[in-house]
């Protein structure tokens, strides 16, 4: 994804959890819904069905899935999940020992809901924007004379 926009800062902390989530955000990305609960516990293992929640709510919170590593997220997002899957937090640990399953639930849960690249959707997103600044007053200027400038 592109980032010259951002600043360093923002950049840095992209795609990763600058700090906790607050409890209200533990409630707004991290409390399974029934579709979600259902695709979690249909999961086999403790492991996976845990990995594949607290997957499901960091792309939500962060607009992004963790790639580099799947399971750099804040205890008490584990363990928030955990208790409403009635598993024991310390399952998340052996969520990492097979990699091709945080893909695979990253590709279950981009289907499941829709999600897709940024790039997939880079050109229709400009082409909203660009209608909505050009049909606002925010996106023209009145010159001094009190007509409409630019553009």
């Amino acid at each position: 994804m592109p980032v010259e926009y951002l600043s360093a800062e923002q950049e840095a902390r992209y795609g990763r959890f600058a700090t906790e989530p607050s409890p209200g955000e533990l409630e707004q990305f991290f409390r399974l819904d029934t579709k979600a609960l259902g695709l979690a516990r249909a999961k086999r293992r403790p492991a996976t069905r845990l990995g594949w929640a607290v997957r499901w709510g960091t792309v939500r919170m962060l607009g992004t899935f963790l790639t580099e590593d799947p399971t750099a997220v804040p205890a008490c997002v584990v363990r928030f999940v955990a208790e409403q899957l009635g598993i024991d937090d310390e399952h998340f640990a052996e969520y990492g020992a097979r990699s091709q399953t945080a893909y695979e639930h990253a590709w279950e849960i981009r289907d499941e809901y829709g999600y897709r690249e940024f790039a997939a959707g880079e050109a229709g997103l400009r082409e909203f924007l660009a209608a909505r600044v050009w049909t606002s007053l925010e996106g023209r200027a009145r010159c001094s004379t009190g007509r409409w400038c630019g553009w």
